[in-house]
């Protein structure tokens, strides 16, 4: 049996983890690959968190495409091996003429929980404009949702399965830079790479619209590091790379917006 109270302290997605956790018992019993649910950022960021102190199990991530956000995890004995292929997923098209109507993420979204499933069950939406939008499910939901979803605002539409290489992915837009700022301050680093005042970045920060490595952070003095994940709404993501010390005791900080 796993440590489970120990596992889960410091969790906020207490429920998910749990869930995890036993998935992982039933990996070690069984010898078989078992798989989560899809799971959004701030879980995934506290699984792989929870599983880096395990020796027992190992997992893996993937949703579909690199970039996807709300991806499966794969969860096997340390003995076997895991690569994405093994995750269980199916992409779905949802087409239709939203020229005159044009229907939103969350449209989709909610056109398809209006349908009876759960959100656990769908990964990332890819909207394609006026023609519709494509879909990443688990896999026994694809007959379910060909049957049944039939429109989306007042637009009928045609519900089918295309293979994941079908996938529309846009590569993001990313652009490197370098700032050199006297702490590692959130609002500063920030600031610096999405172009905009300290005082503006501030306010984002106090208004809960920030977050590091998909976790909320309203202290404008949180100390980032290499590798952290910086994420504003609408505004894109800036990923912090190398950080180096100056002769002047600055911090040299490389810096990868994506937009």
């Amino acid at each position: 049996m796993l440590p489970r109270e120990e596992l889960l302290k410091g969790i906020e997605n207490r429920d998910t983890a749990a869930r995890v956790i036993d998935l992982a018992e039933q990996a070690i019993k069984t010898w078989e690959i078992v798989f989560t649910d899809f799971l959004s950022p701030p879980e995934l960021v506290e699984i792989k968190q929870m599983f880096d102190r395990l020796t027992e199990v190992h997992l893996l991530a993937w949703g579909g495409y690199p970039q996807a956000e709300r991806q499966r995890v794969a969860i096997a004995r340390s003995e076997l091996p895991l690569d994405p292929s093994q995750v269980e997923l199916a992409a779905l098209e949802i087409a239709g003429n939203f020229l005159f109507d044009p229907a939103t993420h969350r449209d989709f979204l909610g056109a398809m929980l209006g349908c009876g499933i759960v959100r656990d069950k769908t990964g990332d939406i890819i909207v394609l404009g006026e023609r519709g939008a494509q879909v990443i499910v688990v896999p026994e939901m694809v007959e379910y949702l060909e049957e049944h979803l039939t429109q989306v605002r007042s637009v009928p539409v045609k519900t089918q399965r295309i293979e994941l290489s079908a996938l529309k992915i846009k590569e993001p837009k990313k652009k490197e830079l370098t700032t050199v700022e006297a702490s590692l301050r959130l609002d500063a680093i920030a600031s610096a790479g999405f172009g905009m005042s300290r005082s503006k970045m501030v306010d984002l920060i106090d208004g809960g619209d920030v977050r590091v490595n998909w976790k909320e952070v309203n202290s404008a003095s949180y100390q980032v590091k290499s590798g952290d994940l910086i994420a504003i709404g609408g505004k894109g993501r800036l990923q912090v790379g190398e950080v180096a010390t100056t002769k002047k005791d600055r911090y040299r900080v490389q810096l990868t917006r994506y937009i």
